[in-house]
């Protein structure tokens, strides 16, 4: 039976940021049955938890739009604050993921000319480098947290490299990350003047990005930056502008969703039955584990659309200017497209998911981070073979939703004198209290 959404108003309590924050499938699937679309207060959206559906959504662009497709802060933010916020970027250009055709396609044809197969290839070697380079300093220590020594400052290192981005610059490039995540998924009263240092964070960022255009402008190099604004596809290259705005989200998406990928990924494997052991000893093919930690718990929870005009997705009907939350994550866990869902299984050959997305969205780099995560693993299995988790309490998630994101990742490595951990090779900050 068809349902009108003026007739709903109450909703679902789904609170991805406290009761569900570490486990919001549970909540999810016990309605994906009866009410597959539903209204959550809370995040002022219609939620769609149905792969299905989610692909109708994500193949209509003439129906619905991604012009504001992120989280929204739910509180209310300072005027300068917020002034910031509209023009860090710089003027009038926005990021791919914001744009809907005709401009989505020619900036997202020229984005590709850094993900072919063929610059996947020339760039893999150097990715294998940080990964050996990074797993050989950090398995001296008998115990460390994955995400802060391992996951973090690889997934950064990777994408600032195949950008052009000097190291120097690294832990810059991740507290700017941090400050975006702050002040577009806040969800309590914060001090306005700590508001203010992280809007100022921001207006840094987009500087240092069009300070780099410039730069690659003027004298061109082997990196992805150079590549937009010279060697374009039939000619076709990005304006200064359109190249600037795009490198704080490369950057941000390049190895946040990353990080957060792996850290959930060896968490799984290591809290499995066989453990690690069945990735040392080939049991379990790194590509195997990577799409089904990608299926199991995808690192974007789900993404936002807009409805352009009056539409209906699943039996719901929705006014135009209805907002709704395509959870990629239930996608994975729909009982429609998996035998088993709640199962964590790599291999099993049903590791369908929409963790890059669909349509003209799908992820532009979902190529390079599946090669970044198999090398991960690689690298892990090779120098870190006795990996366990250490003993303590689970792991909880930050509440930076829809990211799905681990605290921290406390393992040991068995037949290793206890010691201190191995620090923090990349220097990067350690997770800070989001909300």
């Amino acid at each position: 039976m068809s349902v009108d959404s003026g007739q709903l108003h109450e909703g679902r309590s789904f609170d991805p940021y406290g009761a569900h924050r570490d486990d919001p499938y549970s909540f999810l699937a016990d309605g994906s049955e009866t009410e597959p679309v539903f209204y959550a207060p809370l995040l002022g959206a219609w939620c769609v938890t149905r792969r299905e559906d989610m692909v109708a959504v994500l193949r209509d662009d003439r129906n619905f739009t991604a012009r504001d497709h992120n989280p929204r802060s739910t509180v209310a933010l300072p005027d300068d604050v917020s002034r910031m916020l509209r023009t860090w970027r710089g003027a009038g250009a926005l990021a791919v993921g914001s744009l809907d055709p005709p401009e989505h396609t020619r900036i997202r044809e020229v984005l590709n000319v850094g993900f072919t197969p063929a610059s996947l290839r020339a760039f893999e070697p150097t990715v294998r480098a940080i990964a050996t380079d990074l797993a050989e300093r950090t398995a001296v220590a008998a115990e460390f947290d994955f995400i802060t020594e391992f996951a973090v400052p690889y997934a950064l290192e990777v994408i600032c490299r195949r950008l052009g981005i000097p190291d120097e610059y690294l832990d810059r490039c991740r507290t700017w990350s941090e400050q975006r995540i702050e002040l577009m998924m806040l969800q309590r009263d914060t001090d306005p003047d700590q508001l203010r240092a992280y809007a100022r964070g921001l207006v840094d960022f987009g500087a240092f990005a069009r300070s780099l255009v410039q730069e690659r402008l003027a004298s061109p190099r082997d990196d992805l930056i150079s590549e937009l604004l010279h060697e374009g596809k039939a000619g076709n290259t990005l304006t200064a502008d359109e190249a600037a705005v795009q490198i704080p989200t490369l950057i941000f998406a390049g190895h946040m969703t990353c990080a957060e990928a792996l850290g959930t990924i060896l968490f799984q494997q290591l809290r499995s039955p066989g453990g690690w052991a069945e990735v040392v000893d080939g049991t379990i093919a790194p590509r195997d584990l990577v799409e089904e930690g990608l299926r199991f718990d995808s690192p974007l929870a789900g993404m936002y659309r807009t409805a352009l005009h009056d539409v209906v997705v699943g039996d719901v009907h929705l006014a135009a200017g209805s907002r709704l939350l395509l959870l990629y994550g239930a996608a994975g866990r729909d009982s429609r497209s998996h035998a088993c869902p709640a199962g964590f299984s790599p291999g099993s050959g049903s590791a369908t998911h929409l963790a890059f997305g669909h349509g003209i969205h799908f992820c532009l780099g979902a190529g390079f981070a599946r090669l970044e995560l198999e090398i991960a693993i690689q690298a892990i299995a090779a120098r870190m073979p006795d990996l366990t988790l250490a003993p303590g309490p689970p792991p909880r998630h930050r509440p930076v939703f829809p990211l799905r994101a681990l605290t921290e990742l406390r393992v040991r490595q068995r037949g290793r004198a206890s010691g201190p951990s191995s620090g923090d090779p990349a220097g990067t900050l350690a997770p800070a209290e989001l909300t």
